[in-house]
């Protein structure tokens, strides 16, 4: 599953983009500081976009903790949408790339193959996320999953759920079905190199 992220857009420009949507980005703690980086991690701080209550078509832009420790310690960084309707506590968490890692095809090579997927013809897109508040780590966020859209399956058996642009401000609406959003891209929606 997806355990590596990647987002070398500036806070403006994804400002602009939502601009472009209509959804007003709204700053409750204060503009971030956002570094472009090649790769976050689990348990690393990075910018998502929360619903603002009682508020459509804005959201508020925070840094938060990607996974919090599950029952067993382990991080919670993915979570299966199947069978859920996500009524409180959605985000939005902006990328511009993920990656996933397949056993080498190369005979005798130990490292995994890595490979990047970006959105076609997008400079930015948004992975529907779920954010809670825990004691260990405060409030932290995690990925939806799925099963592979055409694009992911030669890769891996899960996927994250990338929404449709026309659906952010749906994804932030908690009055909309999450349901009805969760889906996978068209085929060829995705570009895929490997890379490392």
């Amino acid at each position: 599953m997806c355990n590596d992220y990647r987002l070398l857009v500036d806070v403006a420009s994804i400002v602009d983009d939502f601009a472009d949507l209509k959804i007003k980005i709204r700053f409750g703690e204060g503009a971030p500081n956002i570094q472009a980086r090649e790769d976050i991690k689990i348990t690393d701080i990075a910018p998502i976009i929360r619903t603002v209550e009682g508020l459509r078509g804005e959201g508020d832009m925070v840094q938060r903790r990607w996974s919090w420790p599950g029952p067993n310690k382990r991080p919670v960084y993915n979570f299966r949408s199947e069978g859920r309707e996500f009524t409180s506590n959605r985000c939005l968490i902006v990328a511009d790339g993920f990656y996933e890692f397949t056993d080498p095809a190369e005979k005798g090579k130990k490292r995994k193959d890595k490979w990047l997927f970006t959105k076609r013809d997008e400079p930015i897109f948004c992975i529907a996320g779920i954010w809670r508040e825990v004691p260990e780590v405060g409030e932290a966020f995690t990925m939806l999953t799925m099963e592979p859209g055409s694009d992911i399956a030669p890769y891996h058996d899960r996927q994250i759920v990338i929404l449709e642009r026309s659906a952010w401000a749906d994804w932030l609406d908690q009055s909309v079905s999450a349901k009805s959003l969760i889906k996978p891209l068209p085929a060829g929606a995705l570009a895929v190199e490997q890379v490392g």
